[in-house]
């Protein structure tokens, strides 16, 4: 089964049904729920098949509508997710993914994000450092090296095995993002493991302003604040961040991107800064959180 949440998919969605269609692998059922999108969405995914179960913008939630979807079909053993930006980059992609869960300690598998064409440096190395080409599997005994990644999914490209879904609660309701992280945290400390698959791969990546930078970090720093066990269990984000900093810069360097150095160090300030407020969010007056965030709808439920 194939769940995409949508609101106005725009062309690039045209493209991701596209790219779905020919799949060598039959989805049983291939699902969007849609946020009254006000345009073709919703026809076109009609228009491939898709059934359409229809929410409104402000019962929208990462993990509930997600967590919705999976229990349209309580008898699907593997579901798969895609985000309505996210292209799937040939025929076998999901086969790939799906065939991680022929291990059966696998309760999660995600798939390589790669950039999209005419990305800038920073957007295509922010693919190529969280998504390498060598496929992994993660357990508990992985957080010594990696930290809070043990637990890094992604719903962009995303499966999970329903049974360990299910042991574990299924996806949270009250994140304000991250429900693949605390699926996979818990499922890694309930014994499940984590399959990263390399050879499972969509275009998918984001060329954000300094300003949307800050605001999706603000959200970043929310969650790690209100989902404070993840950092105890795996580790503080702020090490890793500052290795991704470093390998940014030699990346930078070695490729002859030197003049974009000072605009990347300005952007890692400014993550940072949203970072830190995020983490502070307690403090900060309601309305005021919800011109920070990314997820302005979030807060009216706040």
């Amino acid at each position: 089964m194939l769940i995409i949440p949508t609101l106005n998919g725009g062309e690039k969605f045209h493209e991701v049904l596209k790219s779905i269609a020919v799949q060598k692998l039959k989805l049983q059922r291939k699902i969007i729920i849609d946020s009254q999108s006000s345009d073709d969405t919703v026809l076109l995914a009609k228009q491939f098949g898709f059934e359409v179960v229809s929410i409104r913008r402000d019962e929208f939630n990462h993990g509930l509508t997600r967590q919705q979807g999976v229990n349209m079909a309580p008898e699907t053993d593997i579901v798969v997710f895609l985000t309505q930006d996210a292209i799937l980059a040939d025929e076998e992609a999901i086969s790939h993914l799906v065939a991680c869960f022929q291990d059966a300690t696998v309760g999660a598998a995600y798939g390589r994000q790669l950039p999209n064409k005419g990305a800038t440096p920073l957007e295509a190395y922010a693919r190529l450092c969280n998504y390498p080409a060598q496929s992994r599997i993660k357990s508990l005994a992985d957080a010594t090296e990696l930290g809070i990644k043990t637990a890094f999914c992604s719903n962009s490209f995303g499966a999970y095995r329903c049974l360990a879904l299910r042991e574990v609660g299924g996806f949270p309701s009250t994140t304000i993002l991250g429900e693949d992280m605390v699926v996979a945290a818990k499922m890694i400390l309930g014994g499940w493991k984590v399959a990263y698959c390399a050879e499972a791969q969509v275009y998918h990546s984001h060329g954000y302003s300094r300003v949307q930078e800050c605001k999706r970090y603000f959200d970043t720093g929310v969650f790690h604040s209100r989902e404070a066990w993840l950092l105890e269990k795996f580790g503080q984000a702020e090490g890793q961040g500052f290795h991704y900093v470093v390998s940014e810069l030699h990346y930078l360097w070695n490729h002859h991107y030197k003049l974009i150095i000072p605009a990347a160090l300005l952007r890692t300030v400014v993550k940072y800064f949203g970072y830190q407020l995020g983490l502070a969010e307690g403090k900060i007056p309601l309305s005021i959180k919800r011109h920070l965030s990314m997820n302005s709808r979030y807060w009216k439920k706040a």
